[in-house]
């Protein structure tokens, strides 16, 4: 019920038009982040979820894109756990608090439902490269977002949204980042 700790490695390049145009990269294949943000543990109660950092980096991430979490088309998550998902997905406002459990027996998290989540099939199938993790969900939503995932790919994805955390400070992670991507 965790994912196994493994050895990773991961690179990213990302530029501008004006660098897109220097490297002679596509166009066509670039992918917009409209919205980052990191957020450290807050110092609430257990009764108060509203107030978990995630939560709250989320909603501030949907505010900078101009999108919210019915917007999403796709979504990679730091399931570390079994029931992290479950978490996450209450936090970042995509089912409302409590109601993870029924959404994902109902199949709202698979492909086919209502927002995918993980379809990469997340940290517990493939591993968790503790410095690569973040990576690899970007890696996932913009395969996702160019229609390049294959047998995991989310029909018709437009928007995605990645987030990965760590560490425990008191009753929530101590630093969460949430990234919104875009088709171009």
């Amino acid at each position: 019920m965790c994912a196994p700790i493994s050895d990773g490695a991961a690179a990213v390049v990302v530029c501008n038009e004006e660098g897109l145009k220097r490297i002679g990269a596509d166009k066509s294949r670039a992918i917009k982040l409209v919205a980052s943000v990191v957020r450290s543990a807050t110092n609430r109660s257990p009764e108060r979820p509203e107030l978990h950092c995630e939560h709250l980096a989320a909603n501030e991430a949907y505010e900078k894109a101009g999108l919210g979490p019915q917007d999403m088309d796709v979504a990679e998550v730091h399931d570390a756990t079994a029931m992290a998902v479950l978490m996450h997905v209450e936090n970042l406002g995509l089912v409302g608090f409590g109601e993870s459990g029924p959404a994902a027996e109902r199949g709202e998290f698979s492909i086919g439902g209502r927002i995918p989540v993980n379809p990469s099939g997340g940290l517990e199938s493939k591993g968790h490269p503790i410095g690569a993790t973040g990576l690899a969900q970007i890696h996932e939503l913009v395969c996702q977002l160019r229609g390049e995932a294959g047998g995991r790919q989310v029909e018709g994805a437009r928007t995605a949204l990645q987030e990965n955390s760590g560490g425990i400070l008191k009753i929530e992670e101590a630093v969460v980042a949430i990234n919104i991507l875009s088709k171009v």
